[in-house]
């Protein structure tokens, strides 16, 4: 009898060199691409000098600065001595071992998640790894994207190869059309909250559903980007037109007799009908709603109508301990309407959500409209490109005239690694993926939403439920 396979276990049958065991669940795996920003390479490219190595496909990497660098407009230097010279080894690092580099001044320079998809670097079928968590983005478009340590870059580096522990399967479907003024975003917070921060650990996850099918590859970036906030290592949509759409667009895709030949191999990139998976966990797109977070971990999140739980109300003590202690650090109290919660930031970016789609919705709800008195606010596009399309079609008049900043790329106020900190006890609605404490600064405090949902709070000035803004048919 045929073995059926699952969409993750075809893609890594494919890239196996060799087992590692003799059940097969350590392999040796290919790794088709890497991308190396300027926090996470400084020590494996120190571990490849000093051993005499070489990179063995430099082609196969790109390099850019992204995490340290400062957004603000002028863009002459960087955030102080320690990150200059942080991004110097960089750019060292890359010309001797002959990496192409964005750096920051690049034409091209850019949140790495951005500029990836951006290029058509990111292809279905491929296994992509980087010194990144969020690198299961990739998943959006049937690639197999996944982070890695330090040690394992230097690894992949030298040989393009990693020791790699297969996971197990899951499927989440999600059937339905989305509700009015719920998007990705809200998507995969629901999604977080139902199955919890540790719920997919251990498991590739393979989205699908006609919820799914109908996002846009912005949105499915957004779902497979913050799969690993409910633990997964890897996370799949099965490649479709629109996949293949978005693709043969990008300036480094294949042409010519090469793309006819990956478009046959990327059709054939789907889970067999009969396949097996380890777990199943279907979801109604009806039962989606406009979310936030409330306290300091992703799953802490719950719809913008509901109040702020009761950790009395948790059964599981581990879990009732967590939320004493979020809503501690967040200075919330149990029962309060989370619309009643008021900010102090807002802030629109990251790999998460800072494409011309999330800029787009962000500026239909503040057309027109004013950032609230006492409400800092600005918004950083997640590429060069995606600032330039931006200020095309005059979606930075829109937000200036709101009272936003409009900044330069990079991953700015999405962790405090560079000069965009939330000071302690301040309050951010924020379009980012974690809400960690002390996340976006020491005594920071994050909630997790849109970037249509963060442009409708810094209106209010409080957590705000977008659907009640003239808006929200265009989010």
């Amino acid at each position: 009898m045929k073995y059926q396979k699952t969409l993750y276990d075809k893609i890594v049958a494919e890239h196996t060199v060799c087992k590692l065991d003799p059940d097969g669940n350590e392999v040796l795996l290919y790794v088709d691409r890497t991308v190396l920003n300027e926090y996470t390479s400084p020590q494996a490219f120190t571990g490849i000098r000093d051993a005499g190595r070489s990179v063995w496909r430099p082609q196969a990497a790109l390099g850019v600065v992204d995490h340290v660098n400062s957004t603000r407009a002028d863009r002459t230097a960087l955030s102080g001595t320690e990150l200059d010279i942080q991004s110097d080894y960089f750019a060292r690092n890359c010309a001797d071992f002959g990496i192409e580099l964005f750096d920051l001044f690049h034409r091209q320079q850019g949140i790495e998640h951005v500029v990836m998809p951006e290029l058509g670097l990111v292809l279905p079928g491929l296994v992509m790894a980087a010194g990144d968590s969020h690198t299961t983005t990739y998943g959006a478009f049937g690639a197999l994207g996944f982070g890695i340590g330090t040690s394992d870059i230097e690894h992949l580096l030298a040989t393009q190869t990693l020791a790699y522990r297969r996971l197990r399967n899951m499927r989440i479907n999600i059937d339905g059309a989305l509700p009015l003024g719920v998007t990705a975003k809200d998507l995969i917070m629901h999604v977080i909250r139902e199955i919890g921060a540790s719920g997919a650990s251990g498991y590739a996850v393979e989205f699908a559903g006609s919820a799914i099918r109908g996002l846009s590859m912005e949105g499915r970036m957004t779902v497979c980007n913050m799969a690993v906030e409910c633990g997964a290592r890897g996370a799949l949509i099965a490649p479709d037109q629109r996949t293949f759409d978005f693709v043969t667009a990008k300036p480094r895709s294949p042409t010519g007799p090469a793309l006819r030949d990956a478009l046959k191999a990327w059709t054939r990139l789907r889970s067999d009908s009969d396949a097996v998976f380890d777990r199943h966990v279907d979801i109604a797109a009806s039962s989606i709603a406009p979310m936030v977070s409330w306290g300091t971990s992703p799953d802490q999140a719950a719809p913008i109508s509901a109040s702020i739980p009761d950790p009395a109300d948790e059964t599981d003590p581990a879990r009732r301990r967590d939320a004493e202690r979020a809503l501690d650090y967040m200075g919330l109290e149990s029962g309060a309407a989370l619309t009643s919660v008021k900010i102090d930031r807002a802030f629109i970016g990251s790999c998460t959500n800072a494409r011309i789609e999330d800029l787009r919705a962000a500026a239909q709800v503040l057309k027109g409209r004013r950032v609230a008195p006492g409400v800092s606010a600005i918004i950083v596009p997640g590429s060069s490109q995606v600032r330039r399309e931006a200020e095309s079609e005059g979606l930075d008049r829109v937000f200036l005239d709101a009272g936003f900043e409009w900044r330069q790329s990079g991953c700015s106020m999405c962790l405090a690694m560079n000069d965009d900190v939330i000071p302690a006890g301040e309050r951010c609605a924020s379009s980012t993926n974690r809400n960690f404490e002390g996340r976006q600064g020491a005594g920071s405090r994050t909630h997790l939403m849109s970037p249509a949902m963060v442009a409708a709070a810094a209106v209010a000035g409080h957590l705000c439920d977008v659907r009640e803004m003239e808006a929200c048919h265009a989010v």
